[in-house]
């Protein structure tokens, strides 16, 4: 099978949704956790056979008060010796938080290159996120995507604008700060694993972001889910987040919750197998349209298959053995790290 012309070329180019991460974003501040999480991501790529999640250093809430630099030159240390073919990235503090500045010169400034990406939390509006690319190209990080967590009313209200800038690759959903932004008006349930599905306010602005995403070709990614040894709570939640929301990337808080995430996100085999089978037909038939079991199927319908298989690459799922020339590297490709996310996006 040739492989001169990938599907994802043909099929997506500049359309939205052409991005794809890994679904699974785990987040860890505490020094001991930082390290186990990194060693596991380690342990799991070499089971699948690809980097199946992020792992998030973070700095907002795992920064200790006063001792702010120490924690931020720690998670430079730690990104730096993350092995190779790895994605590491970092949560900062606030744009208004007298931390950032300093975090981004330590962090961007020492290891962009070793870094997947930089998570501004509590972004407001577009204002934030230019603070922000400006922090980066003074710390000489230009080129390091951006992620975004959008955690008040007034964020979701902007969400659209954000989602625009071409610097911004995700937008998160900051659960249980949108609630307490409320004043209380959104009772606590709202940030459990049932109440987050049902509250109005809630699901409107998991909406709205997710929507936002979509628009601009961005990463919808999912909140929490703070029943960290709930396993059925976990699973259904990332399900319902998949599959009724939009969303395609979740966020881990305990090393629990990353297999029922990547489950939740990965397309099932018979998925698999019906996407290979279309996009081989669209490809033998040049990309014009086919009859396939009955069913007329055009480029609108090829890239949803497309997007089936590189989702199922993304999260190590076994390919058909026509399908892994798609994702096989280029001849003409360079060597790189795993830093980028093209590296997803064959």
């Amino acid at each position: 099978m040739s492989t001169a012309v990938r599907p994802g070329d043909v099929l997506l180019g500049a359309q939205a949704g052409a991005v794809v991460l890994p679904v699974c974003d785990h987040y860890s501040g505490v020094e001991a956790r930082m390290k186990k999480s990194l060693a596991l991501q380690a342990e799991m790529a070499e089971e699948f056979g690809a980097c199946v999640f992020d792992v998030t250093l973070d700095c907002e809430d795992g920064a200790p008060v006063g001792g702010e630099a120490e924690h931020a030159a720690l998670v430079t240390e730690l990104a730096l010796a993350a092995k190779r073919g790895m994605r590491v990235g970092v949560r900062v503090h606030p744009v208004d938080h007298p931390a950032f500045a300093g975090d981004v010169v330590t962090i961007a400034g020492r290891a962009a290159d070793r870094l997947s990406y930089l998570m501004v939390p509590k972004v407001e509006s577009l204002v934030d996120v230019l603070q922000a690319v400006d922090a980066l190209a003074a710390a000489d990080a230009g080129a390091l995507p951006l992620h975004v967590l959008i955690e008040s009313p007034l964020a979701v209200r902007n969400a659209f604008d954000i989602a625009a800038h071409p610097r911004v690759q995700l937008l998160s959903f900051g659960l249980m700060d949108f609630v307490s932004a409320h004043a209380g008006a959104i009772p606590a349930d709202g940030m459990g694993a049932a109440g987050q599905f049902t509250h109005p306010l809630v699901v409107r602005a998991k909406l709205e972001i997710a929507s936002a995403a979509h628009a601009y070709g961005k990463v919808p990614s999912h909140c929490v889910v703070t029943e960290f040894s709930d396993t059925d709570a976990m699973r259904t939640a990332a399900k319902k987040a998949a599959s009724q929301f939009g969303y395609t990337r979740m966020w881990s808080i305990h090393p629990a919750q990353i297999r029922p995430i990547l489950e939740a996100f990965a397309p099932d085999e018979a998925q698999i197998h019906l996407a290979t089978k279309i996009i081989a037909a669209a490809e033998a038939a040049g990309w014009a349209p086919v009859s396939f079991d009955g069913t007329l199927h055009d480029r609108a319908s090829y890239r949803h298959f497309w997007q089936v298989l590189t989702r199922a690459h993304a999260t190590g799922r076994a390919l058909p053995h026509e399908a892994q020339g798609w994702f096989a590297p280029a001849a003409s490709d360079p060597t790189t790290d795993n830093q980028r996310p093209e590296g997803f996006s064959p």
